[in-house]
């Protein structure tokens, strides 16, 4: 890895730098940052958890200072909290420029633009998970897996004073029964999907963020970019149905050359699911070791709570609020008219 003052960055960013405890370019920054510099069109193309953001803001923020004048970059972002997240890393290390940044987040679909003769460059190794990164599974009836995720859970608990866990399921209502459940196992739990208001999303990711609470459980909504240094578990309480899905979910942790573990609980019906991720991925997930009894003890216990977990959130019209928030979504797209939802 090369040091940042070998890639024609300024004294006052390598400082900035220094200071976040960023010492060394990673690959794609070590490629990336001189061919910005140089004014040239680019794509970088690396692994997740590897300094992508950093590889443009860098660059940015060198090339602002030069003439801090007017309007001077717009960053385009799949998520809304990986634009707020991009923008912190702006405020962060632009803090001696005094910048100000303005984020605008909606519903509306933006075409990719790729320019003309762009500098392109790939990490060596393909685009899949990090060496660091632990990858298990746990074989599990379906009926069994609420059971297997609690004891999971547990088991971290009891062997870890310092322990972070994101649990990753596949619908907003699985997201809120799940962290309904856990709460009732007393477990620190914050859930984290696209039927919650933009604030309280926020919100809750500050609180995990800060390690108010240990486990957020959330959609894919949380998949894409986040960088959580403390994340040290990926739970998938379901398996993806894209290995694309799968590589995004289990980058939440393991990152910048940090350790981390992923699990993926496995169903009957999920097999040819987790032969394909093996496959893209080039890797055989191994078997996490848990004492099936254990499991089995608790049993009743997680599926009658759960049970009384899912009544509690059908009294609240979960489903209805779905339908309305969809509805507007679809408004907002211009897929259909507002006078056609009266």
């Amino acid at each position: 890895m090369a040091v940042f003052t070998s890639l024609g960055l300024s004294e006052w960013l390598v400082r900035q730098c220094s200071q976040m405890g960023i010492n060394k370019a990673t690959p794609v920054q070590e490629n990336c940052i001189p061919a910005i510099l140089e004014g040239r069109d680019c794509m970088g193309c690396a692994k997740t958890g590897s300094g992508k953001t950093a590889a443009f803001v860098l660059p940015v923020l060198q090339k602002l200072s030069e003439d801090p004048y007017g309007i001077f970059c717009l960053v385009l972002t799949p998520t809304r909290e990986l634009a707020y997240q991009i923008a912190e890393q702006f405020r962060v290390l632009g803090k001696p420029l005094g910048l100000r940044d303005c984020i605008i987040v909606g519903g509306m679909e933006l075409q990719t633009i790729a320019m003309n003769k762009p500098f392109f460059w790939e990490s060596k190794s393909e685009v899949r998970t990090v060496d660091e990164l632990d990858q298990r599974y746990i074989l599990t009836p379906e009926k069994v897996k609420d059971s297997y995720l609690v004891h999971l859970i547990q088991k971290f608990e009891d062997e870890n004073s310092d322990w972070s866990i994101i649990i990753f399921t596949n619908t907003c209502k699985n997201c809120q029964i799940l962290t309904m459940m856990l709460r009732e196992f007393k477990f620190p739990a914050i859930s984290l999907h696209s039927m919650m208001k933009q604030k309280q999303r926020f919100a809750n990711l500050a609180k995990f963020k800060s390690n108010v609470f240990k486990i957020l459980i959330a959609t894919d909504v949380a998949s894409r970019g986040l960088d959580i240094p403390t994340v040290q578990v990926v739970i998938n309480h379901n398996t993806p149905g894209l290995p694309k899905i799968y590589i995004h979910r289990v980058g939440r942790t393991a990152r910048a050359g940090r350790n981390g573990v992923s699990i993926t609980l496995v169903t009957q019906y999920d097999i040819h699911l987790i032969n394909g991720i093996e496959e893209q991925i080039q890797t055989k997930l191994k078997e996490f070791p848990l004492e099936e009894k254990d499991v089995l003890k608790i049993l009743t216990q997680v599926n009658v709570t759960r049970r009384q977990c899912e009544i509690k959130l059908e009294s609240t019209d979960f489903d209805e609020k779905k339908q309305i928030n969809k509805r507007k979504q679809m408004i907002l797209e211009g897929k259909v008219s507002s006078l056609l939802m009266l």
